[in-house]
């Protein structure tokens, strides 16, 4: 069977997105076991106890492209409370990421047609600048559900004049990645 090289990229990518998944909880479940495992009182009630800083830290991520993965949040939220505590918890970063997004994406939308972004786009946006031009709008759908920098390619896309309402439209496929990520790690949480 012959596959689009657009579904090729997001099989290549969605692969990736699951392999640093992997990555992150197998690092997570190291650190859990040979480190918070000795002293969890130390280092659980330092960021158990300031949920506000934590949600800080992840605005502040998500706007400058993703920094910190999401899933690492989302660890944090299953550990912190009940069930019911960690979905909200999801649907709150979820919700965050995708209007960081767009926030990013208006940013870049200031930036359209003027002559600083060209100096900009060449030198931080270098290598997402192809992936626009080849792949277009499915760029944002990638970047919605795989490990791409969320915030650098809205803001591609933003300054490249695509339409608000197409943009908000297809990053609603940032919803779906939150969901299957949270999903695999409540999963990995029950057993």
């Amino acid at each position: 069977m012959n596959l689009s090289p657009r579904i090729q990229f997001l099989i290549k990518n969605g692969l990736k997105g699951f392999v640093w998944l992997l990555i992150i909880l197998g690092a997570y479940f190291l650190f859990k076991e040979f480190v918070i495992s000795r002293t969890p009182d130390a280092w659980m009630d330092k960021i158990y106890a300031q949920p506000l800083l934590v949600y800080l830290v992840y605005c502040f991520s998500e706007f400058f492209f993703g920094i910190i993965p999401p899933e690492l949040f989302m660890i944090w939220a299953i550990n912190k409370d009940t069930i019911a505590h960690y979905f909200i918890n999801l649907a709150f970063f979820a919700t965050v990421s995708y209007f960081m997004g767009y926030l990013t994406f208006l940013i870049g939308r200031f930036f359209y047609k003027r002559d600083g972004l060209k100096r900009f786009r060449n030198t931080l946006l270098k290598e997402q600048w192809p992936l626009l031009k080849k792949y277009g709008l499915f760029l944002i759908i990638v970047a919605a559900l795989t490990p791409l920098p969320w915030a650098a390619i809205s803001l591609l896309v933003g300054s490249a004049g695509y339409p608000s309402k197409r943009y908000l439209k297809y990053a609603l496929f940032r919803f779906l990645r939150f969901a299957i990520y949270g999903y695999i790690i409540f999963q990995t949480h029950i057993i």
